[in-house]
């Protein structure tokens, strides 16, 4: 399935059922009363978030949803059923927002959690309940009101603690197979990675943690070149950025600096979130000779480097060690932030 991160969709609560006009009919009651029942709700349009969605395509090419309309009431005093309401799976981490106002209606970061985006009508009333004293047998009832209507937009922001970035072909995908047991596509040209790409790493007694291969920054990402626009998005949420700099061709320096100014480009606060250098291809001659002076560079920029193998697997295992030693601090720094004064 391909990978879609919005969707634009109408959606429709169900309307409410017709309240009843009735009366009561029995052979040995000639004068009963009013006993027409209430119309049904109309059913919601329910967003829920769910872990094994990972794209809204199914929403890029359906685009109108509505609930079940709420039954019309009988006599007897029998009410009308309520519409069924009509539930829609997305990803976690969808953002829904009301097209037209702009508002933000939800964001769905845990599993399960659910949103109404679109409210059924309430059901008319049964002429029973018009009933007074000076009006025992009222000729009136209501009509079920109708379900509410909004264009929504729906947004994927990946959630991901830690975010594997790099110019394209550095070997993003190629560790995050080494990190975690994602598997994917890997081949030995620009852009082979066209969608993100999760992965779950965990080490021996230490609890999981979530990794995403974001694709598409190139100069001038953060304007819209190559695919970078379209998916710096999904590191906003991220805690942790690991920086992967190919060691075998070009100027990794330059490189770090490409990547990081589109991040700052893209939003300024990118700055301030804990960063790793990933020093990757240290199984190639050049690389081993290049990195003692891209080292010095890297750390006299105040970041912390590992130098790695993702195709063997060299020094992987302890850059895993060091993003769970940098999740501790960060995790220590909230705690202690939240502790009253």
């Amino acid at each position: 399935m391909r990978f879609v991160d919005e969707a634009v969709i109408e959606v429709a609560g169900g309307d409410g059922g017709n309240g009843c006009m009735s009366f009561l009919r029995l052979r040995f009651v000639p004068k009963g009363g009013p006993d027409g029942g209430d119309g049904g709700r109309g059913g919601n349009v329910i967003l829920r978030a769910d872990t094994s969605i990972a794209t809204l395509a199914d929403h890029s090419y359906l685009r109108h949803f509505r609930a079940g309309r709420g039954a019309h009431g009988q006599g007897s005093d029998k009410d009308g059923r309520a519409g069924e309401d009509k539930t829609l799976r997305v990803p976690v981490g969808t953002m829904v927002r009301d097209v037209d106002t702009g508002e933000l209606i939800a964001d769905l970061t845990e599993e399960g959690q659910e949103v109404v985006v679109a409210a059924g009508g309430d059901g008319g009333l049964g002429n029973r309940h018009f009933a007074t004293a000076t009006n025992r047998a009222p000729r009136r009832s209501t009509p079920g009101w109708p379900g509410e209507k909004r264009t929504i937009k729906l947004e994927l922001k990946l959630l991901a603690q830690v975010g594997l970035i790099g110019l394209p072909n550095a070997g993003k995908s190629s560790l995050i197979r080494a990190m975690s047991r994602a598997r994917p596509k890997v081949a030995d040209y620009p852009f082979t990675t066209l969608t993100p790409n999760l992965g779950v790493v965990q080490l021996k007694d230490r609890r999981p943690f979530t990794v995403a291969d974001i694709p598409g920054l190139v100069a001038g990402a953060h304007s819209g070149a190559g695919l970078g626009l379209r998916f710096l998005k999904h590191v906003e949420r991220t805690r942790i950025f690991i920086y992967v700099i190919d060691l075998h061709e070009g100027d990794p320096l330059d490189h770090l600096n490409t990547v990081r100014d589109e991040l700052l480009a893209y939003d300024r606060a990118m700055g301030q979130r804990a960063s790793l250098v990933a020093a990757n291809k240290l199984d190639l001659d050049d690389a081993r000779e290049i990195y003692p002076i891209f080292k010095e560079e890297v750390e006299s920029l105040g970041l912390d480097i590992y130098p790695i193998s993702a195709q063997t697997g060299q020094g992987v295992k302890k850059l895993i060690q060091a993003i769970y030693e940098a999740m501790a601090e960060l995790d220590e720094g909230k705690e202690q932030h939240d502790q009253p004064a």
